[in-house]
């Protein structure tokens, strides 16, 4: 009966020290506390990464939880994660979840962020969405591209390079560079000498220039006092410039009607100059006029009046003078 009662003795404490020893590592543990009441949250993400059963719910560094369930949804696309906060904390709905790593190698966990802390809190069984971790695979694998691209740049670069220095910088476009230099220093020189030359120009010629300049402000002066003395001559005489100008413009009109009557033939001028046979007969007196004339240029006068013999005279007129009509 000892022997029985000894043995019973030893399983019972045995099986309290289990007991304690199994609270305590649940106490100490990534998990929730068997004593403390809970509340569950279901987040949704598209990776989990390598996120854990019992990793920590931490909201500004603080754990507020665990993670107690991770499973894959029946779509297959996303993840549903169970958290188990601790009922204690409220957790509002504009909060975020993302699920971040403790330093480069440490474990998993899902960090809360609060932002403005309005609106209701997240009661049990409802749902939010979380942020994908930092994949550094993924990383790694986008960073082995664009070194690859980085790469395959730097090669045309400098296949790019070999071709300015084989085409460009070759020994006869540098020759004629340096020959386009040394052109270019010569016609800077030439053009620092003509504007030397000028500048000795205007500074010897620079009385005669006043001068010049002076003579044309002279000018300039009497022209404006020129236009000013006629602007006043009309200004005062405009009333007999006006008459003036009507007599003109009268005279022209009696001279263009005058003109009108002698190409109609009208009056005495008319007639002559329409009429042929008076056209004859002048014509006729005109050559009697030159040979008298010219008797009188060759004997005088006296000579013809005391000559023996006729002077010369023009041969008779064909017909008689006609009357005008």
């Amino acid at each position: 009966m000892e022997r029985k009662r000894l043995e019973w003795r030893v399983g019972l404490f045995i099986l309290v020290g289990l007991t304690v020893l199994a609270v305590l590592l649940i106490q100490f543990s990534k998990g929730t506390s068997l004593f403390r009441p809970t509340y569950n949250l279901y987040l949704t993400a598209k990776n989990v990464g390598g996120l854990k059963i019992r990793a920590s719910v931490l909201m500004a560094g603080v754990q507020v939880g665990s993670v107690s369930g991770i499973k894959l949804n029946p779509d297959d696309k996303d993840v549903t994660i169970t958290l188990r906060i601790y009922k204690e904390y409220g957790i509002y709905k504009d909060a975020r979840f993302v699920i971040e790593q403790s330093g480069f190698l440490g474990d998993q966990f899902v960090a809360i962020e609060p932002t403005n802390n309005e609106g209701p809190t997240f009661k049990s069984g409802d749902m939010a969405s979380a942020q994908e971790p930092f994949n550094l695979q993924e990383v790694a694998r986008s960073a082995s591209g664009f070194i690859q691209r980085i790469d395959e740049t730097a090669t045309k670069l400098n296949d790019a390079i070999s071709d300015v220095r084989r085409l460009v910088l070759n020994e006869q476009t540098l020759t004629n560079l340096a020959t386009t230099v040394d052109n270019m220093r010569v016609a800077s020189q030439h053009a620092l000498a003509t504007v030397d030359n000028l500048n000795s120009l205007v500074e010897s010629n620079s009385p005669s220039i006043a001068l010049a300049v002076s003579n044309v402000n002279y000018f300039s002066d009497q022209i404006n006092r020129f236009g000013s003395n006629l602007g006043g001559v009309l200004a005062t005489n405009s009333a007999e410039i006006t008459i003036a100008v009507n007599n003109i413009e009268s005279s022209t009109v009696v001279l263009k009607s005058l003109l009108d009557d002698l190409q109609a033939g009208k009056g005495l001028a008319g007639n002559v100059l329409r009429n042929e046979a008076l056209a004859t007969n002048f014509q006729e007196i005109a050559g009697n006029l030159a040979v008298t004339t010219s008797n009188l240029n060759r004997v005088g006068l006296w000579g013809i009046l005391w000559s023996k013999t006729p002077p010369r005279t023009a041969a008779p007129a064909s017909k008689p003078l006609a009357a005008p009509r």
